[in-house]
């Protein structure tokens, strides 16, 4: 098969490509603007083809896009009004819209957990108040059921993603992770009420390339609808689990009421954002349904907690 892939210089989307290359015979072609920027061995076998170009000018590719079997989506802006509605509505539609019917079988959309409720419904807010990049992600998901091609569309919607090393960007998060021991010298003295899931660009991958070869065969319960994660977990049993990995004890620890820290926002005059109060206030996002490797019975890369930390190669130095 011929597939098409945007997003392929980032975190997740060169995990993906070293999956595809790797362990498919498909032929690849990959949209960066900045080939200099991938890590990934593309002259590892025949058939890999890196196209230098931007998604704003998709319709460039015209020709390309219409004898593609499979597009998989994951390029995306994450700020910036104008440019975030350019390439992650715009340019996602035009891309779509592209294809031609009679020979793309799969399309695999890179949405965003943020727009999901715990029932994994479309969250209003997610769309009224959100971020550019979620804003713009919820827009896109909106409009995607108007295109002749929906059926084939799987959305995909990460939840926190964490991934990276020498050969592959690090995810937001996971550059984050080298002061995680000195930050839980103070953070393991609370608790707080929350919960969340997250997931390794290696599993995402592994689950996009099951993805390319079964797609066409999901069960239907889910509804072309996939969130991206591992068992959700409580903040203090994050807490916990980090402290035990670190070699750190817990003592005692002191709640951080949610009613306490509005009071003080409201006292100080913090000022915050529409949706990071709202994220605030809402603190559990964690969804009914999701999948990762397990899901399709394949080997998961970090499953849990533990393994993420331990994958990561976070310092357990005292």
């Amino acid at each position: 098969m011929r597939i098409f892939i945007t997003g392929g210089s980032g975190c997740i989307g060169h995990y993906i490509a070293d999956s595809l290359i790797k362990n498919t015979n498909h032929e690849l072609f990959f949209l960066v603007r900045n080939p200099s920027k991938l890590k990934f061995d593309y002259n590892y076998r025949e058939g890999v083809n890196i196209i230098q170009g931007d998604l704003a000018q998709i319709l460039d590719y015209t020709d390309l896009l219409k004898t593609i079997n499979i597009a998989i989506l994951a390029a995306t802006c994450w700020g910036g009004e104008i440019e975030s509605y350019q390439i992650n509505v715009e340019s996602n539609l035009n891309l779509i819209k592209t294809l031609n019917p009679a020979i793309c079988e799969q399309i695999i959309y890179f949405s965003t957990a943020s727009i999901l409720d715990q029932k994994n419904q479309l969250l209003p807010q997610a769309g009224e108040i959100g971020t550019d990049y979620i804003r713009t992600k919820y827009q896109c998901f909106t409009q995607l059921s108007t295109l002749e091609l929906y059926d084939k569309i799987i959305t995909v919607y990460p939840t926190l993603v964490f991934g990276g090393n020498d050969n592959n960007p690090y995810s937001h998060l996971s550059s984050g992770l080298k002061d995680l021991p000195k930050l839980m010298n103070l953070i393991r003295w609370f608790q707080a009420d929350g919960s969340f899931h997250f997931i390794h660009g290696y599993d995402i991958a592994t689950v996009i390339t099951y993805l390319v070869e079964n797609g066409n065969n999901l069960d239907k319960k889910f509804e072309q609808k996939l969130v991206l994660a591992n068992q959700p977990l409580t903040v203090n049993e994050a807490i916990k689990q980090i402290c035990n990995y670190l070699h750190k004890k817990i003592y005692f620890q002191i709640p951080l009421a949610i009613w306490l820290a509005n009071i003080f926002i409201k006292l100080f005059n913090i000022q915050m954002a529409e949706w990071d109060y709202f994220c605030f206030n809402y603190r559990h996002f964690t969804y009914g349904k999701f999948v990762n490797p397990n899901t399709f019975n394949l080997e998961s890369y970090a499953p849990n907690l533990s393994k993420l930390l331990e994958v990561s190669k976070v310092s357990q130095n005292k």
